[in-house]
């Protein structure tokens, strides 16, 4: 199916989070269905093909990151002729409830992933968590979760200490602790940053034969923002819709991140912070060799003179 034969919907002349939902509501209308799901919560589905891509995302996130205000998955699928289904989330929940849990089980009930070939659970953050915590609803699916949580459960996870308000929720009851939700899954990728210490103790959590935990190291805080930076993100998401990921084609789109600047940039500040000076060098040194770019030329000119990066 080419991209001139799939009408792409739009959703960006919404001005507000009310503007977007009622915008959203015609759009599923036309595309496959928009419900709410109780106060916090929504889902839209696309219905394009045999292949769908079930994102976990949040309101602000989608209205954030242009595209025509249009959840990821559906950026991603719809070009492809490919189904989606966006879990979309008013605000931190973590996807903790019940009517959240009540569509799951109608999908379960009406076999409705068993109508495609392929289903693939998405997210980042937050979402990696929902991707991991649902894909429980379609065995033999596929998950790509970026630094998801395992759980935030106080008893289970006391030393994840960023999420204060959401150990409130409930992550005892249904679909709760992630690692044990993916266990029907066909295969898992975890992609995390072995720095970000709490991050990678809650990628270590998920331990069946299947997981794959990638190790992205520098990839930072927002693992999903730094994929997009270096234009690995939608291929990512392509090769597990396709059948095509591996580790072995993680680390091959990863390497890209070594002629970007962003990211060199900022690897670069973290030595200097780390006041390492010839580390610093052989750096700048490489990064000069490999890409063309005014700041990086005038960094290692100062470390090649014996000056600080910044006065």
């Amino acid at each position: 199916m080419s991209d001139d034969s799939i009408e792409m919907f739009d959703a960006s002349e919404a001005s507000t989070d009310s503007d977007w939902l009622s915008i959203m509501q015609e759009i599923g209308d036309e595309s496959g269905y928009f419900e709410p799901l109780g106060d916090k919560h929504s889902a839209f589905f696309s219905d394009l093909g045999p292949v769908l891509l079930v994102s976990f995302e949040t309101v602000s996130g989608v209205r954030g990151a242009g595209g025509g205000q249009m959840p990821l998955g559906y950026q991603i699928a719809a070009p492809r002729g490919w189904s989606s289904l966006t879990i979309l989330a008013q605000g931190d929940t973590w996807y903790r409830d019940a009517a959240v849990y009540g569509f799951f089980d109608r999908l379960i009930d009406d076999a409705f992933f068993e109508d495609f070939d392929r289903v693939v659970f998405y997210g980042a953050g937050m979402g990696g968590y929902g991707a991991a915590a649902f894909s429980v609803a379609a065995p033999g699916s596929t998950v790509l979760a970026l630094a998801p949580q395992s759980t935030l459960q106080t008893e289970a996870a006391e030393w994840d200490r960023r999420f204060l308000q959401a150990r409130r929720l409930d992550f005892t009851s249904r679909f709760g602790f992630a690692p044990d939700m993916v266990e029907g899954c066909e295969t898992v990728f975890i992609v995390y940053d072995p720095i970000q210490q709490v991050d990678a103790v809650h990628a270590a959590m998920f331990r069946a034969p299947h997981v794959h935990r990638l190790r992205a190291r520098n990839i930072g805080r927002d693992p999903q923002a730094e994929l997009a930076r270096i234009n690995v993100l939608r291929p990512l998401i392509d090769a597990a819709c396709t059948g095509s990921l591996t580790p072995q084609h993680f680390f091959r789109l990863w390497r890209q991140r070594r002629t970007n600047a962003h990211y060199l940039g900022r690897l670069i500040g973290r030595l200097q912070i780390q006041n390492r000076p010839a580390l610093l060098l052989r750096a700048l040194t490489v990064a000069n060799s490999l890409v063309e770019h005014p700041q990086l030329r005038k960094a290692l000119e100062r470390v090649q003179s014996g000056k600080p990066l910044r006065d």
